[in-house]
């Protein structure tokens, strides 16, 4: 079934964004791809679920070791993540974080137009999709009105946690990653309140962590409570005053709230790519392992989301599809093969990442 073509744009609708390059998806894969496609002269649009780079890395392990990356003995997710932003960094990628899209669709003129939850639009001559099993979406608040208070009291795994300050701040979640985010607002950030709400009284994390919490907690610094959101007490314009929470003893308890930290964990969603049309086999994309095309004109896919004979869901073997992929844009766009240029040796690529060149 071939891609839907996009109706004609209303008047009243904000030009997309035009670009030559989106990559979908932010994670090893995907920041690798940009630093291949910027080698090339090509900047990149980068599109991705989470509110942070790193995609599954950054995200299920971020502290534990990888040891397959070649040219590193061991490195952590969060670690890898942060040297392959430094890498693309050079070629000034634009990301575009907390988007998922949504719709993908042939213009007239044969570029694509991508449309995120957002509203934000693409007319894009070529598309990789690095999204690996789909995208990494954080497990949502099922409280009634939850939904209208994201973004301003409902924010959903944060990395940046500026805005609890002086703020009733509740930590949803038992692991690391909320443990930390309650410590940190009860400390370095100086909210207002600290509340810990987890299903046990039984949290994960290092023990250092955990002391630390246990300390809190002592202190009067950090309430812990054990229960489930239940429902949301608004004022009249919608502002969140408090969160209702059912104790395992069947009765309720009222949280002063008026900022809610989400860490309730991720799930993987191949989502609306499912919907757009390209040919899947077990809900991957068949690519040809010359160039990582789709059967789709202008789409290609790299890392986790393809398959292929032989294939293999490794993260080196993810870079060197990216390479190829970018190689297959390149050529795709001006019409032929890029030259292959070497950065040991090459003035222009030593231009391109601004360093010095010994030529």
């Amino acid at each position: 079934m071939p891609l839907q073509a996009a109706a004609a744009q209303p008047a009243d609708t904000a030009a997309p964004i035009t670009t030559d390059v989106v990559v979908v998806g932010a994670g090893p894969v995907g920041l690798f791809q940009v630093f291949e496609l910027g080698l090339l002269g090509l900047r990149a649009h980068v599109v991705d679920a989470l509110p942070h780079a790193g995609g599954q890395c950054a995200e299920l392990y971020p502290d534990k070791p990888i040891y397959d990356i070649p040219g590193i003995r061991a490195c952590t997710g969060r670690e890898l993540s942060e040297r392959l932003q430094q890498q693309a960094a050079p070629f000034s990628p634009v990301y575009h974080l907390g988007q998922q899209v949504e719709q993908l669709q042939r213009l007239a003129d044969d570029r694509l137009l991508l449309t995120t939850h957002t509203g934000t639009c693409f007319a894009t001559r070529s598309l990789i999709l690095a999204a690996g099993v789909g995208a990494f979406v954080p497990r949502a608040l099922k409280v009634e009105g939850a939904d209208a208070l994201v973004g301003s009291q409902l924010f959903y795994h944060p990395h940046q946690l500026g805005h609890a300050r002086s703020r009733h701040v509740v930590v949803l979640g038992g692991d690391e990653t909320a443990v930390a985010a309650a410590v940190a607002c009860a400390t370095a950030q100086d909210a207002a309140s600290t509340t810990l709400l987890h299903r046990r009284d039984v949290f994960t994390g290092p023990d250092a962590l955990l002391a630390q919490l246990a300390d809190l907690r002592a202190q009067g610094r950090i309430q812990v409570v054990a229960g489930q959101p239940a429902a949301l007490q608004q004022a009249a314009d919608g502002r969140l005053q408090a969160l209702e929470v059912a104790l395992p003893d069947g009765s309720t308890q009222a949280l002063h709230a008026d900022l809610l930290l989400a860490y309730l964990g991720i799930s993987p969603k191949l989502g609306p790519i499912a919907e757009w049309g390209l040919e899947l086999e077990r809900k991957q994309l068949p690519v040809d392992t010359a160039r990582f095309a789709t059967a789709e004109p202008g789409i290609y896919a790299v890392g986790d989301i393809n398959t292929y004979p032989g294939k293999r869901k490794l993260i080196l073997c993810g870079f060197h599809e990216a390479t190829l992929a970018a190689f297959a844009v390149a050529e795709q766009l001006s019409g032929q093969a890029p030259l292959l240029q070497y950065t040991t040796s090459s003035s222009h690529l030593h231009a391109l990442l601004g360093v010095h060149s010994a030529d």
